[in-house]
C-alpha cells in the first residue's frame, strides 16, 4: 500500500479486506431474501415498487462487489472521510449504471461502508473487527467529521425529510456511532438467536424493533410524517403482540405487508440498518 498507509506503517492482509467486503455483500443479500419484510423487495414480490425487482437489486450487488473491500482497504489506510465519501460517490454511480438510474443501495452504500471502512482499521492493526470495536472505532477516527458533514447528496428525499421534520437522518445516526443499529437491531438479532430462533425469524424480529424506533426517512418521503408515525405503530403492535416468535407472526407480518403496499410505502432505512446488523453477525 501506499499513502497513508505505508506513512502509518499499517497494512491489512488482502484475504482479510476482501472477508469484510464478502461480508457485506452476503448481508444485503440476507436483507433482500427475507419475505415477508413489509413494503419492501424480496425474491418473492417487489412490495411497494413498481420501478425494481429482486434481479435489479442482484445486479445492484454484483456492482458493488469491489466498493466494500476497497473501502475497508481505505479505512486500513486510516483515509480521512471525504475519501471514503469519494469512493461511495464512485460505487453509487456504478449502481445506478448497473440498475439504469434506480436507487437500490444509496443509504446501503453509506452506513455498510462506513462498518467496513472501521473494520478495515481494525484488522490492519491486528484488532478484532467485533461490533464493539467496529463501533468504538466508528467514533472514534471519523465520529467528528460525520458531525460536522454535509451530504453530498442534499438535495435527495431522505435530507429534505430531515430538514423539514427535524429528524434524525442517516448521517446523524453515524455520527452519533449509529445507536439504532448497535443498541437495538444487533441485540435484537443475538437474542432471537440465542431463544433458538432461526435466520428468518431472527431477521423479521430485528426489522420490526428497528422499524419501530427509526427515523425512516424513505417513509416520509413516501407517506409524510404521518406515514412513519403508521408504520411505526405496525411494528410497535406487531412486537407487543409477540414478535416474531409466535406461531402466527409470519401472517402478522403479510398483513402489515399488505397494508405497506397499498400505502406505497418502503422503510428503506430499515432494511439498510438490518443489512449493517446482517453484517456485524457475520463479522
Amino acid at each position: 500500500m501506499t499513502g497513508v498507509a505505508a506513512r502509518a506503517g499499517h497494512a491489512a492482509p488482502a484475504a482479510a479486506l476482501q472477508r469484510i467486503g464478502r461480508a457485506a455483500t452476503a448481508a444485503l443479500y440476507d436483507e433482500l431474501a427475507l419475505h415477508p419484510k413489509p413494503g419492501l423487495v424480496s425474491f418473492v414480490d417487489n412490495g411497494s415498487h413498481a420501478d425494481m425487482t429482486a434481479a435489479t437489486f442482484l445486479r445492484s450487488l454484483f456492482a458493488l462487489r469491489r466498493y466494500f473491500p476497497a473501502i475497508a482497504a481505505l479505512g486500513a489506510e486510516d483515509a480521512p472521510l471525504r475519501d471514503l465519501e469519494a469512493a461511495g460517490i464512485a460505487a453509487e454511480a456504478r449502481m445506478l449504471a448497473a440498475t439504469g438510474g434506480v436507487n437500490t443501495h444509496r443509504g446501503a452504500i453509506f452506513t455498510l461502508g462506513l462498518l467496513c471502512a472501521s473494520a478495515g482499521w481494525r484488522v490492519a492493526r491486528g484488532l478484532a473487527p467485533d461490533a464493539d470495536g467496529v463501533r468504538a472505532t466508528l467514533r472514534k477516527r471519523w465520529g467528528e467529521a460525520l458531525a460536522g458533514r454535509r451530504p453530498a447528496n442534499a438535495g435527495s428525499h431522505g435530507r429534505r425529510a430531515v430538514l423539514r421534520h427535524g429528524l434524525r437522518g442517516a448521517s446523524d445516526e453515524a455520527a452519533l456511532g449509529m445507536p439504532v443499529l448497535f443498541e437495538v437491531a444487533l441485540p435484537a438479532l443475538r437474542a432471537a438467536r440465542a431463544g433458538g430462533h432461526g435466520d428468518e425469524p431472527a431477521r423479521l424480529q430485528a426489522f420490526f424493533e428497528v422499524l419501530a424506533l427509526l427515523d425512516d426517512t424513505n417513509l416520509v418521503h413516501r407517506g409524510g410524517l404521518a406515514g412513519l408515525r403508521h408504520a411505526q405503530r405496525h411494528a410497535r403492535a406487531f412486537l407487543a403482540a409477540g414478535g416474531a416468535g409466535r406461531p402466527d407472526a409470519r401472517a402478522h407480518a403479510l398483513a402489515i405487508h399488505a397494508d405497506f403496499v397499498a400505502r406505497r410505502l418502503s422503510p428503506g432505512g430499515t432494511a439498510d440498518v438490518l443489512a449493517a446488523a446482517c453484517l456485524l453477525q457475520r463479522l
